[in-house]
């Protein structure tokens, strides 16, 4: 049985309300309680230096942030990545690639005292993805082309002199404090650890060229507008065979011709003639599930709202779905025939076409307010 993914604003021991500044500090304490160099060999530690680095990767970021916040961990779930998603397949040199400048003086990067060669990841790409109604409903595989950096065939590479292929230079400085070693992004081959040796045709300083490539992403049921989805690996690469970037996958929800979304409900606008709302029929209507036949009552009002459970939008984590609201709008003719008009004025004094009010029955806002409540 899979266990439940620790809150992250708990693993660095802030609140909800935190500022960046404060999440910042957090995880440079808790880096620094959990760090390799100061724990060599405890497995229990090394997971909780990883687990502090995966939150503050997704609190640090306003995007990442808002979304768990929303859906929490299910917002980087469904199929992205090489976990089933998110960001739990953080490793050491991934850690320290993106946020060594936080540790400070005093440590290097994962085993630096073996002088362990610095991979450097990849920029990310960002690409917006048009979803209708109905593929959202069901979740959807897609086809995109990606235009990625790549290395260039017949590019080659060579240990970079000025860090011995670290990636980093180290500088020592004497201060009130004491002697203190600091550590920064080499400069001659900003952090890769290698130089390009050979160039080819058509590639650029680094030895990449462009190219396109058919990428298929697994969109899961769910999403909405503005979600960003990540796919491990589909972003450009770095030179000389270091992590590559991953591909961001931004969704764009199409409107609707029949049907509005509030969040994992739908509303649809029902119209029926006078008749039908004075005798009751049983009228079709097409919901994103297929055709479905509500039955009217007899006298029924403009402004009632019919709820169809379950016919709404599935929770990204999997938790139920939404309804489907049907508002009833009772249409009158702005043009009728002689005849039609006699009948109608009959009616005027009739007392059973007074409108009489039921002082029992809710308002449409009452009604509205207790859906939603």
């Amino acid at each position: 049985m899979e266990t439940m993914k620790k809150d992250y604003y708990e693993i660095l021991g802030v609140t909800k309300s935190a500022t960046k500044i404060e999440i910042k500090k957090a995880y440079r304490k808790k880096a620094i309680q959990y760090h390799p160099d100061k724990n060599p060999g405890d497995k229990e530690a090394e997971e909780m230096f990883k687990l502090a680095a995966e939150a503050y990767e997704v609190l640090s970021d306003d995007n990442k942030r808002a979304r768990y916040d929303q859906y929490g961990h299910a917002a980087f779930e469904g199929g992205f990545g090489g976990n089933g998603g998110g960001f739990g397949g953080m490793n050491m040199e991934d850690i320290f690639s993106q946020f060594g400048d936080i540790f400070g003086g005093g440590f290097g990067g994962f085993n630096s005292g073996r002088r362990q060669q610095r991979q450097v990841k990849g920029s990310n790409l960002r690409i917006r993805l048009k979803l209708t109604l109905e593929e959202i409903i069901t979740g959807v595989k897609k086809k995109v082309k990606v235009r990625r950096l790549v290395s260039a065939e017949g590019a080659t590479y060579s240990t970079c002199h000025t860090c011995n292929g670290q990636g980093v230079v180290m500088r020592v400085t004497n201060t009130i404090l004491g002697r203190m070693q600091t550590q920064s992004t080499c400069p001659t081959c900003h952090g890769s650890g290698k130089v390009l040796k050979n160039r080819p045709n058509g590639a650029d300083a680094n030895g990449m060229i462009h190219k396109e490539e058919l990428v298929e992403i697994d969109i899961p049921a769910g999403v909405t507008d503005g979600v960003q989805l990540k796919v491990t690996g589909k972003g450009n690469e770095a030179p000389g065979g270091g992590i590559p970037g991953d591909l961001l996958v931004v969704i764009q929800e199409l409107p609707h011709e029949k049907l509005k979304r509030e969040g994992l409900n739908l509303h649809y606008d029902m119209y029926v003639s006078v008749p039908e709302a004075i005798l009751g029929v049983s009228k079709e209507i097409d919901t994103l599930q297929g055709k479905v036949r509500i039955k009217l009552d007899e006298g029924t009002q403009s402004g009632k709202i019919m709820r169809l459970r379950g016919k709404g939008i599935p929770d990204l984590s999997g938790y139920g779905k939404g309804d489907l609201l049907v508002h009833i709008n009772v249409w009158t003719p702005k043009k009728i025939s002689k005849e039609q008009r006699k009948y109608f004025e009959q009616l005027l004094e009739d007392p059973n076409f007074i409108p009489q009010p039921n002082k029992q029955e809710k308002s449409f806002f009452e009604k509205v307010k207790d859906m939603f409540s």
